[in-house]
């Protein structure tokens, strides 16, 4: 059976959360400090034990399932490959306010310095536009990102990227390592490694101790060696922001060893392939596996449920783990 999913939003983030998930999902009121719903989680909030991780309808922590059954969960092939590692976090983002300049380490970096399975590469699906800040604008030396850091120059550490306005249904890949920060007001689905770290360059206006916090626990010297200080040429660009194609895949190629999305449009009939899924519903009104579904409606698919019959006029996002 597929699961349908309630909001699951870590409390007291360090940044504020707007509106947009709660409208999104048909909900009264919005926390101030909710920004993100981790959709189909086995992840936790770094330094916690169990928050951030979903619960499934009959309350068994989503996590605990999988590591029972990965083969039901994932299919054979994922299995065989990588165990209960789902290999994959979904969230809805709603930024109340700029997210600051950071950047996330790769898996070797994570692996080494960290302890950690995976680094954290992310792409996104905006749902609300705005500006992001993406990628260098010239190559910046280790010394000179230190000395940014330490001064706090807010205005010249955001002055180094891109920034790249994006409509609905664009979509923006960050590889790890890559700086970035996301506007105020963007409203986005989120894909990444499931893991949750971040080094923050900047923290001020944002709850967070960020000089003991923003390095991970690493010191800056060593963090910021996990940050791609090489340029991005304009052209460039179009690698990382993009606008999404109308069907099928959506995200470069460079993706896909982390995770993919697909772009369902229905009218009529439709039938989502059979894998382990999470199914977002940004647009219309379907019946999903029989179930009348509506915009801001999440599913949890197992690999064993098979293909997933949908009936309609919408639009579903369909987010997956890697291919094995």
């Amino acid at each position: 059976m597929i699961h349908e999913l309630g909001p699951n939003r870590p409390p007291e983030r360090f940044y504020r959360g707007g509106r947009a998930i709660a409208a999104f999902r048909g909900e009264a009121s919005a926390a101030e400090r909710e920004p993100e719903d981790w959709i189909g989680s086995v992840t936790t909030v770094r330094g916690e034990a169990e928050l951030g991780l979903t619960r499934l309808p009959d309350s068994r922590l989503l996590r605990d399932a999988v590591a029972e059954d990965p083969v039901s969960w994932l299919g054979a092939e994922h299995a065989a490959r990588w165990g209960a590692d789902v290999r994959l976090l979904v969230k809805l983002l709603d930024a109340g306010q700029r997210l600051p300049v950071h950047a996330h380490p790769d898996d070797g970096f994570a692996g080494r310095h960290l302890g950690c399975r995976h680094g954290k590469a992310e792409a996104w699906y905006i749902l609300q536009g705005g500006t992001v800040h993406v990628g260098l604008t010239r190559e910046v030396s280790v010394d000179e990102l230190a000395d940014l850091v330490r001064s706090q120059d807010v205005d010249a550490l955001l002055g180094l990227l891109h920034a790249v306005r994006v409509e609905p249904g664009d979509v923006v890949w960050v590889p790890p390592g890559e700086l970035h920060a996301i506007g105020e007001g963007v409203f986005l689905l989120e894909l990444q490694q499931p893991e949750d770290l971040s080094i923050l360059l900047e923290w001020e206006g944002f709850a967070i101790d960020g000089a003991a916090e923003g390095h991970l626990g690493l010191g800056f010297d060593r963090a910021l060696a996990a940050v791609n200080r090489r340029a991005r040429r304009v052209e460039e660009l179009a690698e990382l922001v993009r606008p999404a194609p109308v069907r099928g895949s959506v995200f470069p190629e460079a993706a896909d060893p982390y995770f993919r999305l697909e772009r369902l449009p229905v009218d009529g009939q439709a039938t989502v392939a059979a894998g382990f899924s999470l199914l977002v519903l940004v647009e219309g009104s379907l019946v999903i596996d029989g179930a009348r579904a509506a915009v801001g409606s999440t599913f949890l698919v197992p690999a064993s449920h098979g293909p997933v019959e949908v009936d309609g006029v919408g639009e579903l996002l369909v987010a997956r783990p890697p291919a094995p």
